[in-house]
């Protein structure tokens, strides 16, 4: 009683908390959906401006090739004929040239005999029916009927629509918008034939007649392939996934047949109609190449503008509106000036040859008079027929209603967050003359029964979490713990309806030490206890009001295991996290041997032995094979350090990415450094350079090459793949292995993906934080290590690149010219900077070519011979002596620069340009990511550490290759020790004060005194014989930790892991000798072929310099008014020139590839944003839901509250709180160990179902859900 008064006491003065910053992602709900708002509105006005320019361009084609039309003569209508031709081709023309390079560079498969005759049958009737309406038909119809009978292609899709329905039982409403499409395409027929036969009937009309209705059914063959696998024929379905894996042949095969087909129509057609092939040049320079340029383009980029309105969710209001609009809107187009003819002339033709408009506008008004001609020349409308005018008007709404009911499933369909296009449209390209048409016929068709199929069978993501720690402080580790919290909130583990569960593991190395022959965990494991007591009470204390009392943090595990030990927390919101405590001296240690621990726990016995245990059990082989492939694909492994922080959309777009593209093993995200101090600044600097230009680059043209280990997503799938996981366990016999594997292993690890045939992805809105070397010296070791080791592996894999090629798709033999030119650049980085700083002095102070050269190869000259002379530490204080020197002269050398340019009254100058062109060109690359555009400010801190960060740097990092320590934290333990003690003390210090008030009243006798808590604390102190679990279990005292035991078969599992793979190395002198000898010889032979290609690079330049103006390339002085002095010239050599050009070329390929990843990351962001507000509002609704029902009053009314209390609870009272949502739906929630009677009195009435239960505050929480019968 006391003591609980005690309690009360200080709860009531102590309520002042000391928490870490936790930043929860800043979600601007507004400006996200204002920037989606924004994106969709201009993408669906450049589709609906992009499709009405196809169309009235190709309009205009028809219209030429009329016989009414005066604007073409009728001696030059094969020049139209040919321009049709050619907008035909067009986008046959435009796929088969990227089949032929992707034929060339990825996938070769050849399709069977029996598809390859059925596409050429299909392809050959459709080119000839779109060739024969269109150049044969429909010249001979007006403007209006030619706008309208382009929909009518939609006539056998409708009627594949009924069947496929029919099969799959759907509603009958659904079966009738079908039916009544084909019935309003069949009517259009009839009007439009009696609007011809009746009122106007010749031969030439009747036969085109029936030819256009012949032709269009043809055409409407063209979408079979969005049905073929709904009917249940195994013939339709064999083809359709031949052609599916020989896409790039198929494509290839019907697009020449295509050309060939319409080819044969043109050149027939002109001959048949009495027509000859003169004048045709003449024309098609002119008005007719115009229009068809225009219309290819624009359809081009419609369908490119139409992929990007799917993928970001704007289905309806930024294509669907738009296509259904765009007929209409081109029939309003040309009706507009019916009352306007030519002006009267007394020229008797106003063909093109007599007639030349002087403006543009003079041009569209005689075009468009032109168009209108055909209509006002028909008799129905001289006459004016009303029967004919009304049957005219019937068959251009019947045929465009029927294309809206036969396309009105788009309305509705559902679209994952990221799709491919192959799966939104099932064909590759358009059809050029019926864009529209196309591009809505073509879009995936899902029957609505399938669709609730693959929903409630939705495959859920496992995601494992995995970090690796040595040696974090206390801040390090506070990030990466918070972040795993927030991950937790975000995906609850009590969601059922979650598609993505998460798992979280800690690997620490090096956690023990040795306390007289007795091991004990270090200072380092017991700073990671407390960072997660603090952050679980923080996540788990939903209300800080100090009048209620806070309840007992739950009780969580601790392990004794063969690798040294293990802690197993239950996150506040159900997900499991565990930290492995690694003893050195029973395992391993180091990261690759972290990443090999949890790859084999998690891949080979977490989720293989499931397998082998129903195996075991006598399931059929089969299905357990295709269940564990499947569960391979499924299983994700996050890797990260120690010190990453993150939030949960930067890993849900990761998941995104590999769960959209099977053949994706691995993604990485935007790493950005964190820290203070000039060398956090330029490191800042340098990642957004390399992400902005490196990485996208790597991304489009083929894949990227490294994923850094800090946060990266990989698929189980790729890493069980044969020659990666099995082959990451490689121990290090040979020097180049000590590079390769040891010192950049995660680059080593896609490495082998890529070499296996796996793609890796870049995602640029996947942010990541993570701790930078803050010192020059850190700095330059972590560098030592990856320098030689992105060099080992580059070279691997540029060495085994035919197989690579092979193997990947997405690695093709121009990309690996790309990597070659890049590796050259950065091999002769060095030469190039020296020839960089002997300009400067040429700038500075006017020293002659040769001499300034030679001066600026002397200090790196003596800087490589102290290198390998001076131990490592004073090579790097060398290092940072010479960089600040260096940047002083390129301090120097800007301003004499600028100087020059004000001297020379013009910037039209190699240095000038180059100069000026760089900052323009790295301030538009920063515009384009608006979020970093701060990062411009480390720009010029970048530009002047060059030569140390590409000279001085890449000089120790060769020359100090043998030295394959680690280089960073390799001493954390002496360095940190006291900052560490005085963290421990402070924490100890906190608990002890406030270790009572956080306790629960409810287990008060359970809670030890204070007094007792620091009196054990000081005998823990003083006695080095407890053990580690002892240890801990004090360290966590306010967290219990209960003593518990692994699995006899996962011990086996361990003991049998570190046996084959994880054992302790053993010393062994003679080898390390033998090692260090080898490392000292690849060192000599690696810095004499690297310095001697520079050494050649310079005297080549050195060579040119001294033979003078004779090879010197002479560049005239262009003042800025344009004009130019011939006697004042520029000279630049031609290896200059040739470093230039080139360097601009990788620049301008970069610059492209920005832009395209640019524009795919927006698209990606907007979806994720669209699907994450969505979800969120259904889980606010949800919320207010179960909140309404806990605040209702006391009534019995029909659809208020219904309260029922239990008052022989021996627990504690009990509550049933029932809301009743009109008409149907009952949210229960009820406090309490086991539901009250009181719920079987809803039986009668209802059908109830549990939802879930836990632990809330304490108390046993159940959630049900009723229906009304």
């Amino acid at each position: 009683m006391e003591q609980q008064q005690r309690h009360k006491l200080r709860q009531s003065w102590d309520v002042c908390r000391e928490v870490p910053i936790i930043q929860d992602e800043l979600k601007p709900r507004k400006r996200v959906q204002c920037l989606k708002l924004f994106s969709c509105a201009i993408v669906g006005v450049i589709v609906f401006a992009l499709v009405l320019l196809s169309k009235t361009s190709f309009l205009l084609l028809i219209t030429f090739g009329n016989n009414q039309t005066e604007i073409i003569c009728s001696e030059q209508k094969p020049a139209t004929l040919l321009g049709i031709g050619f907008v035909l081709v067009g986008p046959s023309v435009l796929l088969l040239l990227k089949s032929t390079w992707k034929f060339i560079f990825k996938s070769a498969t050849m399709p069977s005999k029996k598809t390859l005759l059925w596409v050429l049958c299909v392809e050959f009737l459709v080119a000839l029916g779109a060739a024969v309406l269109t150049i044969v038909a429909m010249p001979h119809f007006d403007i209006v009927t030619n706008v309208m009978i382009l929909n009518s292609v939609s006539i056998l899709s409708a009627v594949f629509q009924v069947v496929a329905k029919c099969l799959a039982k759907e509603k009958k409403w659904l079966i009738m918008l079908s039916v009544c499409s084909i019935f309003l395409t069949v009517t259009g027929y009839v009007f439009f034939a009696i609007s011809y036969l009746v009122f106007e009937s010749s031969l030439e009309i009747n036969i085109s007649i029936g030819l256009a209705i012949i032709a269009t059914i043809c055409v409407s063959v063209n979408w079979w392939e969005n049905y073929s696998t709904l009917f249940a024929v195994s013939f339709l379905e064999d083809i359709s996934r031949d052609i599916a894996q020989s896409r790039n042949v198929v494509c290839i095969i019907s697009s020449l047949m295509r050309i060939l087909v319409t080819s044969a129509v043109v050149g027939a057609y002109v001959p048949l109609s009495g027509r000859e092939w003169k004048s045709v040049k003449l024309v098609f320079e002119t008005v007719i190449v115009s229009l068809v340029v225009i219309q290819i383009a624009s359809s081009a980029l419609c369908r490119w503008f139409v992929v990007v309105a799917c993928k970001m969710h704007a289905l309806r209001c930024s294509f669907v509106l738009p296509m259904y609009l765009a007929s209409i809107t081109v029939l309003a187009v040309f009706l507009i000036p019916t009352s306007v003819r030519l002006p009267d002339s007394n020229q008797t033709s106003t063909c093109f040859e007599n007639f030349q408009p002087k403006s543009s506008d003079s041009w569209l008004h005689l075009m468009l008079t032109d168009a209108i001609r055909t209509l006002n020349t028909r008799d129905i409308v001289v006459h004016k027929k009303t029967g004919g005018l009304v049957c005219l008007g019937c068959s251009a709404l019947s045929w465009w209603l029927g294309l809206m009911l036969s396309t009105v499933y788009i309305w509705y369909l559902k679209i994952h967050r990221i799709e491919r296009t192959q799966d939104l449209f099932v064909r590759p390209m358009f059809e050029g003359t019926f864009l529209e048409q196309s591009m809505l016929l073509n879009t995936r068709f899902e029957i609505r029964k399938r669709i609730k199929e693959k929903k409630c069978a939705k495959e859920t993501i496992k995601v494992f979490l995995c970090a690796t720690m040595w040696h974090e402080t206390y801040d390090e580790m506070m990030k990466i713990i918070i972040s795993m919290f927030r991950l937790d909130k975000y995906r609850p583990k009590t969601d059922k309806h979650s598609d993505v569960k998460f798992e979280f593991h800690i690997f620490f190395d090096d956690a023990f030490k040795d306390v007289d022959n007795e091991r004990h965990a270090n200072e380092y494991a017991e700073i990671l206890v407390d960072v997660i007591k603090e952050v679980y009470t923080i996540f788990s204390e939903e209300d800080p009001c100090i009048f209620k009392q806070k309840a007992a943090l739950p009780h969580q595990k601790i392990i004794n295991t063969p690798y040294g030990g293990r802690l197993e927390y239950t996150l506040p919101k159900g997900n499991l996290m565990m930290v492995h405590l690694k003893d050195k001296t029973l395992i391993r240690h180091k990261k690759r041997w972290s990443q090999i621990m949890y790859l084999y726990y998690i891949l080979g016995w977490r989720l293989n032995r499931q397998y082998f245990k129903e195996f075991e059990a006598g399931k059929k082989l089969d299905s357990l094979w295709e269940r564990l492939k499947k569960d391979r694909e499924n299983t994700y492994i996050l890797a990260l350090d120690g010190d990453t922080d993150f939030q949960p959309s930067a890993v849900m777009l990761l998941i995104d990415r590999l769960k959209l593209y099977p053949d994706v093993g691995a993604a990485c995200g935007r790493i950005h450094p964190t820290g203070t101090g000039p060398m956090v600044w330029y490191q800042k600097f340098e990642y957004a350079v390399g992400h902005w230009l490196q990485k996208t680059a790597e991304h489009v043209f083929g894949c990227v090459l490294c994923s850094p280990g800090c946060f990266s997503l990989f698929r189980g799938a790729a890493l069980m793949d044969d020659n990666v996981m099995k082959r990451y366990t490689t121990k290090a016999s040979e020097a180049s292995h000590y590079i390769q594997y040891d010192q950049g292993e995660d680059r080593w690890l896609c490495t082998l993906l890529l070499q296996q045939g796996w793609r890796v992805e870049y995602n640029a809105a996947s942010d990541a934080y993570t701790n930078a070397p803050q010192d020059f010296k850190e700095f330059y070791n972590q560098r030592r290590r990856w320098g030689p080791s992105t060099m080992a592996n580059t070279i691997d894999l540029l060495g085994s690149g035919g197989l690579t090629s092979q193997r990947n798709s997405s690695i093709s033999k121009p990309y690996i010219l790309y990597q070659i030119i890049s590796m050259a650049a950065s091999i002769l980085g060095p030469a190039t900077i020296c020839l960089m700083i002997s300009g400067s002095f040429v700038f500075i102070l006017n020293m002659d070519k040769n001499i300034a050269l030679a001066l600026a190869i002397v200090p790196p000259t003596v800087y490589l011979i102290l290198c390998f002379k001076l131990k490592s530490d004073t090579q790097i204080k060398i290092a940072a002596i010479m960089s600040v020197l260096y940047a002083f002269l390129m301090a120097g050398t800007i301003l004499s620069i600028i100087g020059d340019l004000v001297k020379q009254k013009t910037f039209l100058t190699p240095s000038g340009l180059f100069l000026i062109g760089m900052v323009v060109f790295y301030i538009i690359t920063a515009a384009l990511h608006p979020q970093e555009f701060s990062l411009v400010i480390y720009g010029l801190l970048y530009f002047l550490c060059i030569p140390s960060g590409y000279l001085l740097l890449v000089i120790y990092s060769i020359v100090n290759m043998n030295n394959v320590t680690w280089g960073t934290r390799e001493t954390g333990s002496q360095t940190k020790t006291t900052a560490v003690d005085t963290i421990k003390k402070k924490v100890m210090n906190a608990t002890c004060c406030k270790c009572p008030c956080l306790e629960s009243e409810d287990l008060s006798e359970k809670t030890l005194p204070a007094e007792e808590i620091t009196q054990r604390e000081c005998e823990f102190q003083l006695s080095p014989h407890q053990t580690w679990i002892e240890q801990l279990q004090m360290k966590s005292y306010e967290f219990p930790l209960d003593e518990s035991e692994l699995a006899s078969d996962e011990v086996d599992f361990w003991e049998e892991l570190q046996k084959k793979y994880l054992e302790p190395f053993k010393e062994n002198k003679e080898q390390q000798e033998k090692i260090a000898d080898d490392l000292r010889e690849l060192r000599n032979k690696v810095t004499f072929a690297f310095f001697f290609c520079n050494a050649l690079w310079l005297v080549a330049t050195f060579s040119l310099q001294a033979i003078g103006d004779s090879v010197s390339l002479k560049i005239p002085k262009i003042y800025l008014n344009g004009t130019y002095d011939p006697t004042e010239v520029f000279s630049l050599d031609p290896i200059a020139l040739m470093f230039l050009l080139s360097f601009a070329s990788l620049l301008l390929m970069q610059f492209v590839a920005m832009l395209y990843h640019r524009i795919y990351t927006l698209i990606h962001f907007v979806a994720y944003a669209d699907t994450e507000i969505k979800s969120d509002r259904k889980q606010s609704h949800l919320s207010h839901q179960i909140l309404d029902s806990n605040h209702q009053p006391e009534t019995h009314g029909p659809d208020s509250a219904l309260c029922f209390q239990n008052p022989s609870s021996e627990w504690q009272q009990q509550t049933l709180t029932l809301h009743l949502s009109p008409p149907r739906h009952v949210l229960v929630e009820h406090h309490g160990p086991h539901l009250p009677s009181a719920c079987h009195q809803l039986h009668r009435n209802r059908t109830t179902r549990v939802l879930s239960h836990g632990i809330y505050r304490g108390r046993t929480t159940w959630k049900m859900e009723a229906w009304r019968r």
